[in-house]
């Protein structure tokens, strides 16, 4: 064969064997988690040329935009930066409850506002076990200012702890227990417990009836008996709630009241 054949061979027409083909396409849905009707494959050149030199292909694959997998994967990854940046704007709030800045708010409200269009649960009253089981607070926008914080003892003497939700969706319960420690009685360390039903009203909106509360132990009991009636004002939940957001380790919900609250799974559960 001359040289010049060799530098330039003629252009032949390639062939796949049909099961060859089957191989690549399966192997590139399975590494997209995409059914095969959303993959348009191009196949540029692959196997043997009749002069029998081997040629290399270049496979091109393109997915459809519309598919649900491709559609979750780009949002999943969307949504994980914006909790990232969530995180970050939460960093020495406490939760908010003892009040954050209107920029800080609105930035907050930005970032929420992103991942609830980002929802992957659009109907989560139909898929409750979602919700189920044990939830940390960590933000609300309910907040305790001015003379609450003062009649609280929430300055100096009263620091809060923990806000945490457990949610029993088989018995329709839901018990938010918010935790205490008292300065000058040995850091004296007890809870509000406040326990309520829920009934599903719409496809992301659930109604929450009060059934009882207790302050344990005694002596946190006698630090907030004057204004207990207080106290529970600010965290009764009674209303309704519209779950915006959850997936497996956040969720977020909007009450009547126009609060934002954001939860997280605990690491343990």
């Amino acid at each position: 064969m001359a040289t010049h054949d060799l530098l330039n061979p003629p252009v032949h027409a390639f062939h796949l064997v049909p099961s060859e083909l089957n191989k690549i396409t399966k192997k590139i849905n399975s590494q997209r988690s995409l059914p095969a009707a959303h993959l348009r494959i191009k196949f540029f050149g692959i196997g043997y040329c009749s002069s029998g030199l081997k040629s290399i292909y270049t496979i091109k694959a393109s997915q459809d935009i519309s598919a649900g997998s491709v559609s979750n994967v780009i949002e999943d990854e969307s949504a994980a930066q914006i909790k990232t940046s969530l995180f970050q704007a939460l960093q020495g709030l406490n939760r908010g409850i003892l009040g954050a800045t209107s920029a800080k708010k609105s930035e907050i409200e930005n970032l929420v506002k992103e991942l609830e269009s980002q929802n992957p649960t659009p109907d989560p009253t139909q898929n409750l076990d979602k919700v189920n089981g044990s939830w940390k607070l960590i933000y609300s926008t309910i907040s305790v200012l001015g003379s609450k914080r003062t009649k609280l003892g929430l300055r100096d003497f009263i620091t809060l702890g923990d806000f945490l939700q457990i949610i029993n969706v088989s018995e329709a319960k839901a018990v938010n227990v918010i935790k205490f420690s008292a300065r000058g009685f040995g850091m004296l360390n007890g809870q509000l417990t406040i326990e309520a039903s829920f009934k599903i009203a719409s496809k992301s909106r659930v109604d929450i009836k009060y059934e009882s509360s207790a302050i344990t132990p005694d002596q946190l009991m006698n630090l907030f008996q004057k204004n207990y009636d207080l106290l529970l004002s600010i965290f009764n939940p009674e209303g309704w709630l519209d779950i915006s957001y959850v997936d497996e380790t956040m969720r977020i919900g909007r009450d009547d009241k126009g609060n934002i609250f954001i939860l997280e799974r605990p690491s343990t559960q």
